[in-house]
This record gives C-alpha cells, structure tokens and sequence, in this order.
C-alpha cells in the first residue's frame, strides 16, 4: 500500500493506492500556507497518520510539490508555497513521520503516472508535459522516472524560446512558459486587442466560434507549441508525448498543434505519439504514491 501526497498552495490531497494502482481512499484537506512552514509540515504528518489509520497498516509516502529538492544544499526550491524555499524539507518531513519519504516536483509526479498506467503505459519514452498556470515537463524511461544530475531533467519550459522575448519570472527572457502558459495566451489576446477581461478558456471557445482575434491568438500559441516542444522531440525523441494541466484540453494542440510539431522536428516523418493525459487532476497525486517501486519497503 501506497501514500501519495500533492501538496499544493491551497490543498494538500492524499490517497492510499494498492499495488495495481486503485486509488481505495482519498482524504483533502487546505494547506495552512498562512500558517508558515511547521504547520504545513504537522498537516502533512496529520494526513498521514488519518490515511494509515483507516488503511490499519504503514505506508510507503510519496509526495508531489511545487518545485524541487536543490541538488546542492538539499533544500526545496522554486515553490509557490514561499515559505518553504530554503527549508530541508524532506529532512524536517522524515524526522516527523519516522521513515524515509521520497519528494517529486509535480511534473515529475505526472508523468510517472500517465506512463506507469495512464495514457503513456504502452511507451518506453514518455515525456509528460505540463502546460497551465506554469509549464513544466517529465521523463519517464521503461517506467523509470528520469531526474538528472541536477535534478532538472524535463524543465522544457525554461528553455528560451524568443531571444530577448518577454521577462520570465526565472530571470531569463523569452521563456517557454512566457509563450504556451495560460498568462502568456491571455497576454498575447489582449496584444492583438482583444478583451481583457478573457480567461484562457474564453479566448480559446471564443476561437472556435471564428472570432477573429482570438483565432489569431491561438494559431499563434499553436506555432510557438509547435517551434517548443519540437527541441525536446529532436533531443530526447520520445514515444509519446502526454499533455496535462488546463491548457491540454485545447482540442487544436493534437491536430493543428501536432502539425506545427511536424514542421520543425528533424525529420521527414513525426511518429511520436501526441496524447492527452488519462488521469486528469489525480494523475499527480497518482505519481507521488508510484514513486516506490512495488518490491520496495522503507528502512
């Protein structure tokens, strides 16, 4: 039995998952961000106690965050949730809880799901994409999630796209992320003059409907998927390619996105596989409990 944690800015979600991936409980609960750090961290230890009370035995833990453990002071990094940047956080979490804990970014958690038994299950490569609020990526190889040296393997969408583009929130400009988030497609409508009052969502419904602006916004957020993740297909060239957030329920990326992939990858002929994901918003909670293997105990 599996304990998969998603801890995000306002919801920590847990679930205990058995070893052919049935989710049997589910428990959500605010994450207490006001409340700072240790209180996040007793939320965490509460949850998890909860769980494995019901389940009436000990689980692995695994846990899907925004952001990722530094590779060099083995602190977490990049969180929306602020107050734990800069905090050992799965040293303070296995002091708590008594065991070791194993710690993804969210993307990293997504993937690993779609490609154990989601949409990517038949693929040796799989590279789980990411593409909302921010935009992000994992790599999954013969179920294996791959993390790099550095712990940044699959991070596609801090590569730069337009040189001197618009300024990303890592310092750089011209960011992956600064073209295909939601922000970026709702930025691009209202520099063509469109509405600004227009989420993503309305911007691309009022595309299928021939509105003109927001058509033109979005064959032009397809291009720049299309130029994108066509550098990550010539470099890593996966089986498949499984699109998750709220962005990949635009219909368009798998058609008219897929040939705009097509133009620039190199090669006469695009096999990769182009799929929205199967899990939806559990897929990342699903990740995190799949980061034991099934022969796996903690120490």
């Amino acid at each position: 039995m599996r304990i998969g944690i998603d801890l995000g800015g306002t919801k920590t979600e847990g679930i205990v998952m058995d070893a052919s991936g049935d989710i049997v409980l589910r428990e959500r609960r605010p994450t207490p961000q006001i409340q700072g750090y240790q209180a996040i961290l007793d939320n965490i230890k509460d949850l998890v106690d909860a769980l494995e009370k019901q389940a009436g035995r000990q689980c692995t833990i695994g846990i899907g965050t925004p952001g990722a453990i530094s590779a060099v002071t083995d602190t977490l990094k990049n969180s929306n949730t602020t107050c734990m940047n800069g905090k050992p956080f799965k040293q303070d979490l296995e002091a708590l809880l008594v065991r070791p804990v194993r710690i993804e970014n969210d993307a990293n958690c997504f993937a690993l799901s779609e490609a154990i038994d989601g949409a990517g299950r038949e693929y040796s490569v799989v590279f789980g994409v990411i593409i909302g609020t921010g935009v992000g990526g994992g790599i999954v190889v013969n179920k294996q999630l791959l993390t790099g040296s550095q712990h940044i393997a699959g991070e596609w969408g801090h590569n730069v796209l337009v040189a001197n583009g618009p300024a990303c929130y890592c310092g750089k400009r011209g960011c992956v992320e600064t073209f295909l988030s939601g922000p970026a497609l709702q930025y691009s409508y209202r520099e063509l003059g469109g509405d600004t009052q227009l989420t993503a969502q309305q911007i691309v419904e009022q595309a299928e409907t021939g509105e003109a602006v927001a058509d033109t916004a979005v064959q032009r957020y397809l291009e720049y998927f299309g130029q994108a993740l066509s550098v990550v297909v010539n470099i890593l060239d996966p089986h498949a390619i499984i699109l998750g957030g709220g962005m990949s329920n635009i219909q368009r990326l798998y058609t008219e996105g897929r040939k705009q992939l097509a133009k620039h990858v190199f090669n006469d002929e695009l096999r990769t596989r182009l799929l929205i994901n199967q899990h939806g918003d559990s897929a990342g909670v699903r990740g995190a409990a799949w980061l034991w293997e099934a022969d796996e105990t903690p120490d």
